[in-house]
């Protein structure tokens, strides 16, 4: 039976903010919230759909029955809204809507439900977000753990697919279990962060969480919102950060789900020009509207606040920015300047994260964008878009083809390993080796490398080593750590045995060492956004193949240096220029024997010479090991 809406509803402002696109806290009004109303417990139900003509809340506890709880609309807002006694926590519900189009009625699910049935069953559950968290050290404390002056590495994982348990038909463990897991390893190999592939409920395990219907909820396939809070709050107990992939660039057609949610093009626009996304055949949020602008803008605010998330990921960025993105000539409108850029979708960016550092500036938000389109991490109020950080697409793809290539062919493209220093501090970034590096036929990182075995294996040391030399932040799929000679499938798990066995063995120690090494000496990372964080000494000997750079972290750290032999022939005595004399000490080599090398470069102390070269008075004569990368620090630092 639905009464009058119980205590704790919507309110005239809520309607109001709502209304304006400035609402950032729907989760608190909207869906279904456990309640009281006259002396009775229930559940307090609400959702936007202004163009039904009637609906109802369907549910286990109404047998379905479409006529046992009809919502009522507030005023002429187009929320649906009522109080239905004796429903619980636990229940089973959709929204039944019969829309002002004719013979149009569908169910829906709730856009703000808290949890949904497990896929490929699609209905929603009434929940609670209780949770008693004990990460109030990490809360307090983390502000500058994703700081520009930070060391921040990051490791992307995939939950159904990181480790398996074979012993039980190959079954992904759940939030909770997984969590000490998960937390030992990534504390063992020294990364700062995990981000997880989005946990949004999504219909289609293949699409790996990027097709997601339900934008407040993690999926239900490893658990209950409780048991991922649980996940994240062991691994801020372990001092490990969270990152989520957040996806507001598309969502799926899927009946259930928004589309078409209440007969009309509610939430997508309704000009199939820019409605459809043609890279995934999914629909395109029509960000001009408001009351979409204040779902997605209390979507982000949610997981920042009720899962204590340390940052958002925004995935597809580049897609959002242009109304021409994957289209030919006729297939887009140009906007109201004329311009190819989505307008719309560029002020609800700004508007996104101007609320999140606005309320949590503590957090991080990092764009996937793969475009030249100016000012992405750069503050709203001098033109940005306002993210904290930028993939940079360009240096990842740059770097795997030039590593692809046989050694003898590298010195007639040197520009790709050279060309990113033209722009590397114009804007903040992170150098991803993500997820789209090892699927659909690309190979895994280890197969993508050239050569014979040796070969291969060093190669893949070499780049890991060049990644941890640059500046910018860090990210690293999981599995890479293992040097798997197979590319990563989401059916099955990473292949745990590699994990200390021979030259696997000896990658994953290599990326421990760099993550160790990338902490220690704030010149790695205390000024990865700074130009002056960083200083070619020879970034020319391309007919060698080297490269000889200076990485310093400010007034009273010592400064880094870089030596990097890209081809498979040891360079013996190579003169490197170095400021101020002293003495060098190598303090990681990527070729040692304990990283499965062949421990023929330089170790141990070398002193500065009074010997010329590339233009400063001293420079010492290294052992550049084949397919080798050493880094040296001052040793009277």
């Amino acid at each position: 039976m639905t009464d009058a809406v119980a205590a704790g509803g919507l309110t005239d402002r809520d309607l109001y903010l709502f209304n304006e696109g400035t609402h950032h806290r729907l989760w608190e009004r909207f869906g279904a919230h456990l309640a009281e109303s006259g002396g009775a417990e229930g559940v307090r139900f609400a959702v936007w759909a202004p163009n039904a003509e009637r609906v109802a809340v369907v549910g286990s506890f109404n047998d379905w029955d479409e006529e046992a709880d009809l919502l009522r609309m507030r005023d002429s807002s187009g929320i649906w809204e009522g109080f239905v006694r004796g429903a619980g926590r636990g229940d089973l519900y959709k929204y039944r809507i019969h829309s002002r189009e004719a013979g149009y009625v569908v169910d829906k699910a709730d856009p703000v439900g808290f949890r949904h049935e497990t896929p490929p069953r699609t209905a929603s559950v009434v929940w609670d977000l209780d949770h008693d968290w004990a990460d109030g050290a990490w809360m307090r404390d983390r502000g500058g753990r994703l700081g520009q002056d930070a060391p921040v590495s990051v490791y992307e994982v995939h939950l159904g697919s990181w480790r398996r348990v074979p012993e039980e038909g190959g079954r992904s463990p759940g939030y909770r279990e997984i969590a000490p897991l998960l937390a030992d390893h990534v504390e063992r190999m020294g990364f700062t962060h995990v981000e997880l592939l989005p946990v949004m409920e999504h219909p289609f395990y293949g699409s790996w969480g990027y097709q997601t219907t339900g934008y407040f909820a993690p999926t239900s396939r490893w658990g209950s919102p409780q048991d991922f809070m649980a996940l994240i709050d062991h691994l801020h107990q372990r001092g490990i950060g969270v990152i989520l992939d957040w996806v507001p660039s598309h969502f799926p057609a899927d009946e259930h789900g928004l589309g078409f949610f209440d007969g009309t093009y509610l939430y997508e626009h309704a000009d199939p020009r820019r409605r459809i996304h043609p890279d995934w055949d999914s629909l395109i949020f029509n960000y001009g509207r408001h009351e979409v602008r204040s779902f997605l803008l209390s979507s982000a605010m949610f997981w920042l606040d009720v899962y204590h998330a340390d940052g958002l990921r925004v995935d597809a960025v580049a897609s959002m920015l242009y109304l021409d993105y994957s289209r030919e000539d006729g297939e887009w409108t140009p906007n109201l300047e004329g311009g190819r850029e989505d307008l719309e979708a560029i002020d609800f960016l700004r508007r996104l994260n101007t609320a999140v550092y606005g309320a949590r500036p503590a957090v991080q938000t990092i764009a996937e964008e793969s475009t030249a389109f100016p000012g992405v991490s750069r503050p709203v109020h001098e033109g940005g878009l306002g993210f904290g950080y930028k993939w940079d697409m360009g240096w990842m793809h740059d770097t795997l083809a030039y590593l692809a290539r046989d050694p003898v062919h590298r010195k007639y493209h040197h520009d790709e390993l050279t060309f990113r220093s033209l722009y590397a501090f114009s804007e903040n970034f992170v150098l991803p080796l993500s997820h789209d590096e090892v699927v659909h036929g690309k190979r895994s990182l280890l197969d993508r490398m050239p050569g014979d075995p040796w070969r291969k294996f060093a190669n893949l040391r070499l780049l890991f080593g060049w990644m941890f030399a640059q500046p910018g932040k860090k990210l690293l799929f999981m599995g890479s750590e293992l040097a798997p000679w197979v590319e990563w499938s989401h059916e099955g798990s990473l292949d745990w045995d590699l994990l200390d066995e021979g030259a696997h063995g000896g990658v994953r120690r290599w990326v421990e060492s760099l993550n160790r090494l990338y902490r220690e000496r704030p010149a790695l990372h205390a000024l990865d956004c700074e130009p002056d964080g960083f200083e070619w000494i020879d970034g020319g000997d391309r007919e060698n193949s080297v490269v000889s750079f200076l990485r310093r972290g400010g007034s009273g750290t010592g400064p880094v240096l870089v030596a990097a032999n890209f081809t498979p022939v040891p360079r013996e005595a190579y003169r490197v220029g170095v400021p101020d004399g002293g003495s060098w000490r190598v303090v990681a080599d990527s070729d040692a024997a304990e990283f499965g090398g062949s421990g023929t470069g330089s170790a141990g102390v070398i002193g500065a010479e009074p010997i010329q070269r590339h233009g400063r008075d001293q420079s010492l004569s290294l052992d550049l090991p084949p397919l080798g990368i050493l880094f040296l620090d001052r040793e009277d630092a």
